[in-house]
């Protein structure tokens, strides 16, 4: 089954968008797992553990586990994911072009555990550094298209030979890139104009929309403009796994509230 299809599917299943960020940051974890054996790993288990039936998708960032037992963790948290019939998008801004470009994917294949079901990518050295992402035609590939933090104007700002700024342009490639049905894009939600403009570039593609959550980005942009025939993605990461971090409940309970709390948010506008 494509990525697209599963993650529609999973959508209709939770009646929700809502795309969990596993971000286990060492310094934040809470003290009941953090002298565990893998603790990311036993963070994000009780994370998804209270947050699975509110969650379209789980988001890990592979910057928090490019390390020997953060790998281990990343696989373990892929499978248990899966267990919970939840796709995974591994966010790891791919982009590099020949045999390294190769390497990259396999996250893809699952040849050294479990695989990601869909990845994000850099699309700044063109085409030929993400063909072996697309080439995988059942697996999500987002290419970052127009992202959320202020310093992404300094080069998707910049006006081109044609008129149009750097990010309309990777926009029309991502559609171009799209033979395979297997391109998303991700578009951040703290300007909700430009999201508006860059769905009527590309009614088609589905988007991953971060900055709703701690970034304070636009709720309702995101489900208006982010969804693509009902299918996309709205992440929260801090705001959900470290919810805890401010209640005087249970920490885990309290992720589970808040990813509960966003897919309500959320669901007014779908």
């Amino acid at each position: 089954m494509h990525f697209f299809d599963r993650l529609a599917d999973r959508i209709s299943a939770a009646d929700s968008v809502v795309s969990v960020g596993l971000d286990p940051d060492p310094d934040r974890l809470p003290d009941a797992v953090r002298d565990a054996d893998l603790p990311r790993w036993q963070f994000n288990r009780r994370i998804i553990d209270a947050t699975h039936e509110h969650a379209a998708c789980y988001k890990p960032n592979a910057a928090f586990y490019e390390d020997a037992d953060g790998w281990r963790a990343l696989q373990e948290t892929i499978a248990y994911a899966h267990g919970k019939d939840v796709p995974v998008l591994l966010d790891a801004k791919r982009g590099d072009i020949g045999n390294t470009a190769r390497q990259y994917a396999r996250i893809l294949d699952g040849e050294d555990g479990p695989a990601a079901d869909a990845i994000t990518v850099n699309p700044f050295l063109g085409r030929d550094s993400l063909e072996p992402f697309l080439q995988r035609a059942e697996k999500g590939v987002f290419v970052l298209g127009r992202t959320s933090n202020p310093g992404g104007a300094d080069l998707q700002d910049l006006e081109l030979a044609t008129g149009e700024p750097l990010y309309e342009r990777v926009v029309h490639l991502a559609d171009l890139w799209n033979e395979n049905g297997n391109v998303g894009l991700v578009v951040g939600a703290t300007n909700p104009d430009e999201l508006e403009s860059i769905r009527d570039l590309v009614p088609d593609i589905p988007f991953l929309v971060p900055g709703v959550g701690a970034q304070g980005g636009d709720a309702e942009a995101a489900v208006e403009h982010g969804l693509a025939d009902g299918v996309g993605l709205v992440n929260s990461s801090r705001g959900i796994i470290f919810a805890g971090e401010d209640s005087r409940g249970d920490f885990f309970d309290a992720a589970g509230q808040s990813a509960k709390q966003l897919k309500r948010r959320l669901n007014q506008f779908r």
